[in-house]
Parts: C-alpha cells; structure tokens; sequence
C-alpha cells in the first residue's frame, strides 16, 4: 500500500510492525506538513499585538516587577499584625563560672581576706522565651502601607504603559513591512512594464518603426531599476525582521502579513478587502475621522500612561513625606514574654525534668517610645521628600505641555495624511490611464518611447505616494492611540476579527 503524508509518498508494510511504523511516519510527516504551512500562512495585525503582549519580554519584566510591588504591599501590611518569637537555647557549662564573696558573709570568725568559692550554674543550661509584640499606636505604619499602594498602582500603570507601547510598535511595524511591500511590488511592475516596452520597441526596431537609440534608452532604464528591485527585496526583509522582533515571531523569515495598502480605500470600510478590513477595524472600528482636539486632549489628560504614570509618581512621593513626618509621633506598642529556664547536672536531660531543675516566667506590659532628639536627622529627611514631591509635580507640568504640543500634532499629521490618501487616490486613477493611453499610442507610433517613460514613471510615482499617504496616516493613528490612552487590546476590547 501507498501512502502519502506531507507531499512525500511512503511505502507502509504489511506486518503489524510495518504499519505501525509507517502510521507513526505518516503522522509525522502531516504534523510537520501543517507546521510548514502554518509557518508560512499570512498572520493578521491582531494576532501579532495579541502574541507581543503575551510574550514580548520587556512587558514580561514590567508584570514582574507589578508582582514585586504586590509583594511589597503584603511586606507593608506586616507592621500592622503582631509578632511573635520563639528563642531556644541549650549550653554545656565545661567549666562552670566561680564567683568569690567574703567569708564572713558566712562565719563572723572569718578574717578579711577570706573569700568563699561560690558555683553559678550547673552543667547544663536551657532557656526558652516566646515573645510576642502589637502595634496599638504606630501613625507611620499605616501611611507605610498607603505608600506602598501607591508603589503598585504605579508598577500597574507601567504594565499599562509598557503594554501600550510594545501594541504601538507592533503596528508601526506591521505598517513598514505593508509599505515595504508596497515598494517591493510597484518596483517589481515596473520592471516587467520596462521590459515588456522593451521587447516591444526591439520588435519595432526590428521592422524598422523604432530607432536603435529608442532600444537603447530602454535597456539603460531597466539597468537602473533592477538593482532598486534588489534594495526594496531587502527592505522587505528587514522590515518583515523588525516585525517578528517586535510580536516575538521566532521563525522571522517565514513571517507573511496581510493587507495591501495600495488598495485600502479609507473612507469606505465595505469596499476593502477582508484583510484590509481588519487593519482598518483595528485602526478604530471602521471610523477614519480622528475627532476634535478637544476630545484628544481630554482623552489624554485622563487616560494617557505616562501622565498617569506622574500622577502616581506624586502621590507616591506625598506619602513618603508623610511617612517620614509620622516619626515625629510616639508610639505604643503591647509586649508579652513567657519564658522557660532549666539546669541539670551530669548528663543533659531536655530542660531538666527533675524537682526544683525548671522555672517559669511570665512578662505583659505596654511600651512607649517618644522620640525627642535625632541630631536633625529627621528634618533633613522630610525635607528630602519635600524637594522630591516638588521635582515630580514640576516633571508632571511639563510632561503635559509636551503631551498636549504632541497630541496636536498627531491629529493634524492625521487629518493632513488623509486629506493627502484621498488627493492621491484621484492621481493614480489619472496617471494609470495616462500610461494606458500612452501605450496605446506608442504601440501605434503616435507616441514617442519618452512619452511612455515619463507616463510609466508617473504612475509608479502616484501608486507609491498613495500608499506613503496611507501608511502616514495609520502610523499617525497608532500614535495618536497611544498618546491618548486609547490602545487596541490594552484600552479598547477587540473582537473576533472580521468575517
């Protein structure tokens, strides 16, 4: 029997033994002709955000470092429960300690330099204390745990931040590789279009309707634009690296994207295609308008990361400062010990079972700590935190004057690339039936070969610049997304996809 798994054909044989085997292979080889079909299958500009954000390392440090923060919010709560200790100890007295006091204390005969040796302690000593301590009073602590708050809210906005940036570059990546490509293609056409002149003007030359200066001129255009073939081919390599970086694609070279960006129609979302239809639809559900200035600023003042990352940071250093204030306040604290004490001679016996070998204590009392003098310590330190809150309320003021200067200015760059698409849009339409009647006419000898040229270049020229405009304006959306805080898949849900 023949089999065939993953485009090769396989011979099984006829035993139990063959068939196993030949099953296993033919599994094999079909696992691994899905993977390779798989590998070189288009991926969509969401599933590529949607692997950044699970796998990008960078964004996987920040959600490490917002696990530490939760764990120093746990540290903090510490200081408010009670703890308590557990101390053991055992010692071997190999020469107890002999103190000597005077004789007399004993025998009113005894002269004055007549001291009697007196042991301390027997061979073996234990000693156990459980100790236990509140807080009934301690202002800086609970301001610690405040503080410590506001360390995770501030690493959250930093995942945030991080995971807007890393969407972000996703797709100005997506969007260089689409353009890339776009460059690859309309310098691929007009290299057939240069070659097709060409072989028509030698067949002219040939019959005696075209000048050999004619054929010549169009070998040298074509000289020229194969090595520009070359260099956009490796643009589109790069580009298509830069991308799987970015997503952390591991295999880069066999990563395809879809869309086209010279037939992306943006103020019709019906008259694309599927794939062009998801890059507009992650762009903003189909609306190419990108609002009011206005709106963009107040989108940005509430919703942006690296305002809000400011805000935080402010809070942040106001609760260090109150902190550092609260140790001006006396603290209260409840304590309580219980405490076992044992001795034994000759051999040990765990804490010395015998009579009159073991003693109890028990300890409760309240303490408190006033402090009155820290060589200015204290002082010095809020000060510090002080200058601390006034550097980041000053970083916060100027970080929104450059954030409203750029929100601005990605909504005119946005408005101007879309005025500009739809002006482009009307060129190429000209300029491909420009060429088409300058073909027609040089294919009749009422055109001259400068004409096609020239109507060739302006076409590729109108195509190109068409699709520059369009992927000014995604790149200027994507930004404009991040610079008000209104990211695909961090801030705006997604769905499915377009069906």
């Amino acid at each position: 029997m023949t089999t065939i798994a993953g485009g090769l054909r396989v011979r099984v044989g006829v035993g139990l033994g063959g068939v196993a085997w030949g099953v296993a292979l033919t599994l094999t080889l079909g696992v691994t002709g899905l993977q390779a079909q798989d590998a070189g299958r288009p991926m969509a500009l969401e599933s590529l955000a949607r692997t950044a954000l699970d796998s990008n390392r960078d964004l996987l440090a920040a959600r490490e470092g917002l696990e530490v923060a939760e764990e120093q919010v746990s540290e903090a709560w510490s200081s408010v429960y009670p703890t308590i200790d557990l101390n053991a100890s055992y010692s071997r007295n190999l020469s107890p300690a002999v103190n000597f006091f005077p004789a007399s204390f004993t025998n009113p005969n005894a002269g004055p330099n007549d001291y009697i040796a007196v042991r301390f302690g027997a061979d073996n000593t234990w000693s156990s204390t459980l100790s236990f301590e509140q807080p009934l009073f301690r202002p800086g602590v609970f301001i610690a745990v405040g503080a410590a708050g506001q360390f995770r809210n501030y690493q959250g906005e930093v995942v945030r931040g991080r995971a807007q940036s890393v969407v972000t570059q996703v797709r100005v990546s997506y969007y260089q590789l689409l353009l890339a490509q776009e460059q690859s293609r309309l310098t691929e056409n007009s290299v057939e279009r240069v070659r097709e002149s060409l072989h028509e003007t030698q067949a002219l030359n040939r019959a005696g309707l075209a000048s050999d200066y004619q054929v010549l001129r169009l070998e040298v255009e074509l000289a020229n634009l194969e090595p520009n073939l070359r260099r956009a081919d490796n643009a589109v390599s790069q580009a298509r690296r830069q991308l799987a970086i970015q997503a952390s694609v591991e295999d880069q070279e066999s990563l395809r994207v879809e869309g086209t960006l010279a037939e992306m129609e943006l103020d019709d979302l019906a008259a694309n295609s599927v794939a062009n239809r998801e890059v507009l639809v992650f762009m903003g559900f189909g609306s190419t308008g990108t609002g009011s200035v206005a709106a963009a600023l107040d989108n940005a003042s509430r919703q942006r990361s690296d305002l809000r990352q400011l805000s935080l940071n402010e809070d942040l250093r106001r609760a260090e400062m109150r902190v550092e204030q609260m140790s001006y306040l006396p603290e209260v604290t409840l304590f309580g010990n219980y405490i076992v004490n044992a001795q034994n001679n000759g051999g040990p016996s765990f804490f010395a079972t015998g009579e009159g070998q073991r003693a109890y204590s028990r300890i409760v009392g309240v303490r408190v700590s006033v402090p009155i003098f820290s060589g200015f310590r204290q002082g010095a330190r809020i000060d510090q935190r002080r200058a601390s809150l006034r550097q980041a309320q000053t970083q916060t003021r100027q970080a929104v004057d450059l954030a409203a200067s750029q929100v601005r200015s990605l909504v005119e760059g946005a408005d101007e690339a879309l005025e500009r698409a739809r002006a482009q849009r009307l060129a190429v339409r000209q300029a491909g039936r420009g060429f088409e009647i300058a073909s027609a006419q040089y294919r009749e000898g009422l055109g001259s070969q400068l004409e096609l040229t020239d109507s060739e270049v302006a076409l590729r020229q109108s195509e190109f610049n068409y699709a520059q405009a369009v992927f000014d304006y995604l790149v200027a959306r994507a930004q404009l997304d991040e610079a008000t805080g209104q990211v695909p898949l961090v801030d705006v849900e997604m769905g499915a996809g377009v069906q």
